[in-house]
């Protein structure tokens, strides 16, 4: 395995776990006193991938598909099974002290904030264990402070601030010590609409500012298409796709999506002999055909109907990437800029 600059390299990763299977009642547990029955779950499958320094990648995947213990491995939290992670020339698992200054994870359902004191004692702590500069270490809470506007929230109870509120003030408290390597997962869980939005932007510009690598997990899909060009996905420990966000829809989706508003009477049989209704509402018709038809379809419609409005989309990437978790595992990989 090659050093990489600020990168992370991941060769033949597995994790597996064994747990243990009891029956109900008092007799399974005086038959598993005796003998239990093990069993292994396999949380992540021989995976390997690279991301290089500065890029900002997404882990896609259904509940339990293995991208948090992914997460925790590549961070030096949990060891792994088998296989090698070299990030910026350290083995997480060794929790380096240089490594460990150099990352940041946080998980959006677990926090490191005091929840009974204000969110400034715990930066402040965190600027002292990471044995920071105090001139240098007020400009980056200023600067987040307002990246975010949350700067009069800093004195405020934890407790008592709002959920999308709590989460800025994770995001600076992780951040405060200028990581280079950063692990999101699921950074803007159960937050509002603004909030996601705010902690994105954020995000993006830390990226561009400082070049810091990221890996995302994130079950909105509008944290993955705003921030990551790259994506991998993974479905029961196994990497089904590494490549290009944009190559999701062109990898498996074939169809296309007209949404057509007829301003003139139109047959629903006849529409159908064209290709699939996915909805019909009044007087508007989505309907869906091949890609390699979709044209032709288009220029029928316009032809034998008057239509006051119509748009030709690609099938929404979520559909796509649902696709992918019912595939076998790719051979070769799809890979992205890098």
């Amino acid at each position: 395995m090659e050093y990489t600059e600020g990168g992370i390299i991941v060769t033949d990763l597995v994790k597996d776990y064994d747990y243990y299977v009891k029956e109900e009642g008092i007799r399974g547990s005086l038959k598993n006193l005796l003998r239990k029955e093990i069993k292994k779950k396999h949380a992540v499958r021989s995976i390997s991938f690279e991301i290089p320094k500065g890029e900002i990648i997404g882990f896609i995947g259904p509940n339990g598909a293995g991208k948090t213990t992914t997460l925790k491995m590549l961070s030096g939290i949990i060891c792994p099974t088998s296989g090698e992670i070299n990030i910026d020339g350290y083995r997480p698992i060794d929790r380096k002290k240089a490594f460990k200054r150099n990352i940041s994870i946080v998980m959006g359902q677990k926090s490191q904030l005091w929840w009974d004191l204000p969110a400034i004692e715990s930066l402040n702590f965190n600027a002292y264990l990471y044995e920071l500069n105090q001139k240098e270490y007020h400009k980056r809470l200023d600067e987040m402070c307002e990246m975010l506007q949350v700067k009069d929230l800093l004195h405020v109870q934890v407790r008592r601030l709002s959920l999308g509120e709590r989460m800025k003030m994770e995001l600076i408290t992780a951040f405060i010590h200028n990581p280079q390597v950063i692990f999101l997962d699921e950074p803007t869980i159960g937050l509002d609409i603004n909030s996601q939005q705010a902690i994105r932007d954020f995000l993006k510009q830390y990226n561009e500012k400082y070049r810091a690598t990221i890996t995302l997990t994130s079950h909105y899909m509008a944290d993955i298409t705003h921030l990551c060009e790259r994506c991998l996905i993974i479905n029961e420990g196994n990497i089904v796709y590494d490549g290009k966000l944009s190559g999701v829809n062109q990898k498996l989706a074939n169809k296309k999506l007209l949404k057509l508003k007829f301003s003139s009477e139109f047959s629903i049989s006849t529409l159908k002999q064209l290709g699939d209704i996915r909805k019909a509402e009044g007087s508007e018709i989505v309907l869906e055909v091949r890609k390699e038809e979709a044209a032709q379809v288009m220029a029928h419609i316009i032809q034998n109907y008057t239509i006051s409005d119509f748009t030709m989309e690609d099938v929404p990437i979520e559909e796509s990437i649902s696709l992918l978790y019912k595939t076998d595992p790719i051979q070769e990989t799809e890979r992205g800029a890098g």
